[in-house]
């Protein structure tokens, strides 16, 4: 499942690409097709992420209209227009340069205009949803290190009362937002913090770092459109060893190393599964 770096990317992906502009919005699958219809001709005004959650905003195709033609700002039940998009385990997102080909039947949601097309293929989530529906996610998500309006006290005020373990508890999007199995892993061990210890037990100064590391890799994420972990010292090229090989790519100090010497210690880097997911961690760079 793609982490939240990710689904920030896409955000400013669909707005470079479509913002700004009528957009002539398809169903080719038929899944979106009524709800396509009500948004094609219309305006993508804003695109917006919240963790693994992207939200695009349809506005009207003339300065007279509606936000959506045909309603209107002052009817609650006629506002401004949200696609919500969860991409899940399977969804796929694909870009390209007009003219667009065409599309194949798997293909929930097309996005065209006279520059560019997207598809999005297989999401858990693709609905047309209202201002209060996607307030209501808003609510019920942890604080994105990658949104400016993040209220990290909010996270530790849950944490710090938790018995969960640290690494479940990084994974529980009501707790932290966007943050997925790498990222766990990863600052866990960047900060040499036992995933096994109990979340009531990180003090306030440990939350403050790992929140900190997260906001600046998860920067670095999208920027770069990976996961990149490991510290400049312990690069490839720095410590003369070959560069990881991996379709996920990026590098790493243990996601996806299990046996493998770690780079730190040499000693072999362990998993184990832990609320459904697997785990990975050094059990000797990580004993705080």
């Amino acid at each position: 499942m793609p982490e939240g770096h990710t689904i920030h990317r896409l955000a400013q992906d669909y707005t470079a690409a479509f913002a700004r502009t009528a957009v002539h919005v398809t169903s080719p699958q038929g899944k979106f097709t009524d709800s396509a219809a009500l948004l094609d001709g219309t305006v993508l005004t804003t695109a917006d992420a919240h963790g693994k959650h992207l939200f695009l905003g349809f506005g009207a195709a003339g300065p007279a209209a509606g936000p959506i033609a045909g309603r209107t700002a002052e009817d609650p039940a006629h506002a401004p227009a949200w696609v919500h998009i969860h991409l899940g385990l399977f969804g796929k997102v694909t870009f390209g340069p007009a003219p667009a080909p065409p599309p194949t039947d798997t293909v929930r949601l097309r996005l065209a205009n006279d520059t560019a097309y997207v598809d999005l293929r297989g999401p858990a989530t693709c609905a047309l949803i209202t201002d209060p529906e996607k307030q209501a996610i808003h609510d019920r998500l942890g604080p994105d290190p990658l949104r400016p309006d993040a209220d990290p006290d909010a996270a530790y005020r849950r944490i710090s009362r938790s018995r969960t373990t640290v690494a479940a508890l990084l994974m529980d999007q009501k707790v932290v937002a966007g943050v997925g199995n790498v990222y766990r892993a990863e600052v866990l061990f960047r900060h040499g913090i036992d995933p096994y210890r109990a979340g009531r037990d990180l003090t306030r100064a440990e939350w403050d770092a790992i929140w900190q590391d997260l906001t600046e890799l998860m920067r670095e994420g999208v920027r770069n459109n990976r996961i990149d972990t490991v510290r400049p010292e312990h690069t490839p090229e720095a410590m003369g060893r070959p560069p990881r090989v991996d379709d996920h790519g990026g590098e790493v100090y243990v996601y996806r190393r299990t046996g493998q010497s770690c780079h730190l210690c040499g000693s072999p880097v362990r998993t184990a599964d832990l609320a459904a997911r697997n785990l990975f961690w050094c059990p000797v760079c990580q004993q705080r």
